[in-house]
């Protein structure tokens, strides 16, 4: 029988190797002589003290071994073990005790890996998702930031529904408390400038890869904008990152702008409302006692962390009037800071050479104009921005004059919008400083027309002054009036006018020459059975009467008289174009609801910041030469003495706020 023989195994190779054990071999460099000479004496050991000794981590491995490892622990979850994919977890949600154990080229292979396996990062691994967006990479390097932005863009192209998410978490780095602190263990200090311009980033990379972002963004910044009581710092930051956004996403720049626009009106209102609610002697001239501006929050927002609106010690020992005349106080420096933003954006836009760029900003602020100022009521600065921009050439003024004009006589609109754009159109052609003769002269015959058509269909069936029957003739007649007071200088004939002959002046021998058709308008309205004069505001309507009475023009104190005796019906109903409820023109319960209200939008301007703007645009109300002094030298005079008392009572000023 023969015999098989085997081959020699080694030793070596039948000891098997623990799998729980590793061992480094690290080669050194011997002098043979240093070895022992005999195996009697044992081998002395020693410690080079060149070679480092260092602990290593289970974090820190070759990036080989991390890709292959987020590689199994997504292989492992699709078979049900989530022992990897928590570990992976928690590389991106380490608590702050052990941020030491993860250090930056570790997490940026692990970043690196993700990249690799993008497929994988879909909604089953959702939470995974929201930890890699959830942790501090914006207080990363600048190489880490551009993966991450990669890695941002692919997980948003391969997977859509996690646009939404990386929007979200972006536009929340662009507020005053972004989640990202800047700060990472054992990394530089990152800035919050730097903060928002690495958002700015991505997100200008987002839109430019995926268009369809621009709607979810728009969602994001509404959702993200400050409520109207935050602090005016969180609005400033905020308002200053949209506009930088616009500037580099232009589709979407009227949208972003009418956004900020809403968001201020809404401020502008209440603090309106909140005035009239304070004590007469408390809310009078509180915009004109705020002090100076401070300096843009922009320009040190890195020291920025404490509030600009500190509480005062002493608040609890204030009463109620004087806490809420001081957050009135902060409202209208958070509206002034807006605004001066706001004017500051367009005026890039403005003086920019480009027409079609002019162009573009002024349809913008018409749209908002149409679409939320004209509709609000009491609105009290946010119309400057147009009031100022449409003024920088006769082209924008016409264009603004002639989108009230049409709003104003167009049947279509809502009673109460067409009554607003009336107004909007005196108010402008009053105290527009650039607004020339000849815009003045086309309005107020514009105006003339359409009363007469009124008074032709309402005064066959008049039984009197009727506050809502007739409102919109009334709203007209005190437009016609409010113009006269303040630009009738322009509807005077004038040598050079180029006049046909059925347009020919007041005749000569009278101190003063009107163009025709002027002294007939006003003639006609006053003495209507309509009876205006007893519903217009008593404001204008008195300074109206000194006016036309010093430039015999027309006389209607013996009118005023007789109106005080005559009581102002108010029709209700639908038939009448007046819903049945309380309107502005009618909520006040004393004498004065019988009367429209005096609100013409561009009254005077005091906001402390921006109303350098108004510097050169604003018509400030001036006195008649001769007027004041013939009020005082027959101040004595019994014919005088109660329509002088009248106007003293009825007339405001410029310095307090009211029409004049």
């Amino acid at each position: 029988m023969s015999t098989v023989q085997r081959p020699a195994v080694p030793i070596a190779a039948a000891i098997p190797k623990s799998p729980l054990r590793r061992t480094t071999v690290r080669k050194r460099e011997v002098d043979d002589e240093a070895l022992p000479s005999s195996p009697e004496k044992k081998a002395k050991v020693t410690f080079d003290s060149d070679v480092e000794v260092r602990v290593i981590s289970d974090w820190e491995k070759a990036p080989h071994l991390i890709q292959e490892e987020v590689r199994r622990a997504f292989a492992k979850r699709a078979l049900g073990d989530d022992s990897g994919y928590d570990k992976l977890k928690d590389v991106y949600s380490k608590k702050k005790g052990n941020e030491e154990e993860l250090n930056p080229s570790t997490i940026k292979n692990y970043t690196i890996s993700l990249l690799a396996n993008v497929s994988a990062l879909n909604t089953s691994n959702a939470d995974l998702v929201h930890a890699v967006l959830s942790s501090d990479w914006l207080g990363r390097t600048e190489d880490y930031v551009a993966l991450f932005m990669r890695l941002l863009a692919n997980l948003s192209s391969a997977h859509g529904m996690f646009l939404g998410d990386v929007v979200r978490m972006l536009v929340d780095n662009l507020t005053a408390n972004p989640p990202s602190s800047g700060q990472v263990e054992d990394l530089p200090v990152v800035t919050r400038l730097t903060i928002y311009a690495r958002a700015h980033r991505i997100l200008q990379y987002l839109l430019q890869l995926i268009p369809s972002a621009g709607r979810i963004l728009y969602s994001a910044i509404t959702t993200a904008f400050p409520h109207q009581t935050d602090s005016r710092r969180s609005h400033v930051i905020y308002v200053q990152n949209l506009l930088k956004f616009a500037e580099y996403s232009p589709g979407l720049r009227g949208e972003v702008l009418a956004l900020i626009t809403e968001r201020l009106v809404k401020i502008d209102v209440q603090v309106q409302v909140d005035l009239e609610d304070l004590a007469e002697d408390v809310g009078e001239g509180l915009v004109d006692q705020i002090p100076p501006a401070r300096p843009d929050l922009m320009d040190d927002i890195e020291n920025s962390d404490m509030s600009d609106e500190e509480e005062d010690s002493d608040e609890d020992e204030e009463d109620d009037e004087a806490q809420r005349a001081k957050e009135i106080t902060k409202n209208v420096e958070k509206m002034d800071a807006i605004l001066d933003i706001l004017f500051s954006h367009y005026e890039q836009s403005f003086t920019n050479p480009s027409i079609e760029e002019q162009v573009g900003s002024l349809e913008i602020l018409l749209s908002q104009f149409v679409t939320t100022i004209l509709p609000t009521h009491r609105s009290r600065h946010t119309q400057f921005l147009l009031f100022h921009f449409a003024q920088q050439s006769s082209e924008y003024i016409d264009t603004f004059v002639g989108t009230c004009v049409q709003i104003t006589f167009d049947k279509g609109q809502p009673a109460i919008v067409r009554q607003a754009s009336a107004a909007y159109l005196a108010s402008f052609v009053a105290r527009g400083m650039h607004v020339p003769s000849n815009i003045v002269r086309n309005v107020f015959d514009y105006i003339s027309g359409e009363l007469a058509r009124l008074r032709r269909e309402y005064e066959p069936n008049c039984r009197g002054p009727d506050m809502r029957r007739y409102s919109s003739y009334y709203v007209l007649v005190q437009a016609l009036l409010y113009i006269f007071c303040f630009r009738w200088r322009d509807l005077e004939y004038a040598p050079d006018d180029d006049l046909e002959d059925d347009d020919l002046p007041t005749p000569y021998g009278q101190e003063h020459q009107w163009k025709s058709g002027v002294k007939e308008a006003l003639s006609r309205n006053v003495f209507s059975k309509l009876n205006p004069l007893k519903v217009c505001s008593t404001a204008i309507v008195t300074e109206f009467a000194r006016i036309a009475n010093h430039l015999s023009i027309v006389y209607v104190y013996h009118l005023l008289e007789t109106n005080k005796r005559v009581r102002v019906l108010l029709s209700a109903g639908p038939e009448y174009g007046q819903p049945n409820r309380e309107t502005a023109l009618s909520a006040r319960r004393d004498e004065s609801y019988q009367h429209l209200d005096a609100y013409f939008p561009f009254d005077p301007y005091h906001l402390p910041k921006s109303k350098r703007w108004m510097e050169g645009d604003y018509r400030e109300w001036s006195g008649i030469p001769g007027l004041d002094d013939e009020q005082a030298s027959e101040s004595d005079s019994d014919d005088q003495e109660g329509a002088e008392s009248e106007v003293e009572e009825g007339t405001e000023t410029d310095e307090t706020g009211g029409s004049f």
